[in-house]
């Protein structure tokens, strides 16, 4: 059987199409809902990587976390960004009970002049961040 060429392009160019709708289709929503936050915090004057250091350390081993980023505002020399994904919101409450969570909470209590910007976000994916 022979395809005339016209009918050849017409099915190349819906199986093309076909293909490229199923890759820009989003994607099946996951099992459980991620729970997320992102927040401003801003640091008592000049203790801004005082501060940091106390959240970097603080966060070596948080079960259900699955990204957990500290990032400084070039605006505000004393302003830090805080972006966390877990794997939902019972572990991030889970979390704040940990000792060493307790502890850097303790312990950076007084470096802080302010929380501001506080959002609670569904996170469903990207770049570095795999699903539960």
């Amino acid at each position: 059987m022979t395809i005339a060429r016209r009918e050849f392009l017409a099915l190349a160019a819906a199986s093309g199409v076909t293909a490229t709708v199923a890759a820009q289709a989003p994607p099946a929503p996951p099992a459980s809902k991620m729970y997320g936050l992102i927040g401003k915090m801003t640091a008592v004057a000049g203790k801004r990587d005082e501060l940091l250091a106390i959240l970097l350390e603080s966060t070596k081993a948080m079960p259900g976390c699955l990204s957990y980023l500290l990032a400084t505002d070039p605006a505000d020399a004393d302003g830090l960004w805080i972006t966390e994904v877990w794997t939902d919101a019972a572990s991030h409450k889970a979390s704040l009970t940990l000792p060493a969570v307790q502890a850097a909470i303790a312990k950076g209590r007084p470096l802080i002049a302010s929380f501001s910007n506080r959002v609670e976000t569904v996170p469903v994916g990207g770049v570095g961040l795999a699903r539960p």
